[in-house]
């Protein structure tokens, strides 16, 4: 049998709360890390999320692995709570399963991606 990415998605959201644009902000005041893993070129294109790290896809693991040597500062054990964003919701599904793989079990992503941020009225400034 082959699985589609459709399937994968899927099954990379059982049993996880995604939070929508408004509560990711609230949990991003209260010390959430909201990690943007959008490329260069779609950040600039897009905008970005203020306060959020930037971590492109290909290297969040190696980034937020607490116990990697390519860790960055932020991820300094299993417990934290991190929100994945990508343009509408779908890649930063699978990235948060891979983070929940790694142990980091409050892994999640945002619902809406940062489009639905953006519909939402929430704050964005211009991509570099």
């Amino acid at each position: 049998m082959v699985t589609t990415i459709d399937d994968l998605v899927e099954r990379s959201r059982e049993g996880v709360h995604r939070p929508r644009a408004r509560e990711a902000y609230d949990a991003q005041q209260q010390g959430a890390l909201l990690v943007d893993i959008r490329p260069a070129a779609q950040r600039a294109a897009e905008g970005e999320i203020p306060g959020s790290l930037i971590i492109e896809r290909n290297v969040l693991e190696w980034r937020l692995d607490p116990t990697g040597s390519h860790r960055i500062p932020e991820a300094a054990g299993y417990d934290l709570e991190i929100v994945v964003v990508c343009s509408e919701g779908y890649a930063s599904s699978l990235a948060a399963a891979s983070l929940r793989e790694l142990g980091l079990h409050r892994a999640t992503d945002l619902d809406g991606g940062f489009v639905g941020w953006a519909a939402a009225g929430l704050p964005t400034r211009a991509g570099g």
